[in-house]
């Protein structure tokens, strides 16, 4: 007696891409370095000449 069976196999790999993390931190670091430079001409030229 032959038996056939169809078996289905589904391998799932979970892919962890480094260059998305590295993407997303260096626009992040963008946007920190942007802001403190916001925040430093603020300080420096407005706030100093009303002082």
């Amino acid at each position: 007696m032959t038996q056939h069976r169809d078996i289905e196999v589904e391998r799932k790999e979970k892919k962890s891409d480094s260059s998305k993390v590295g993407v997303a931190a260096i626009k992040y670091i963008t946007y920190l370095i942007i802001f403190f430079g916001i925040l430093w001409f603020l300080i420096t030229y407005v706030f100093g000449r009303l002082l």
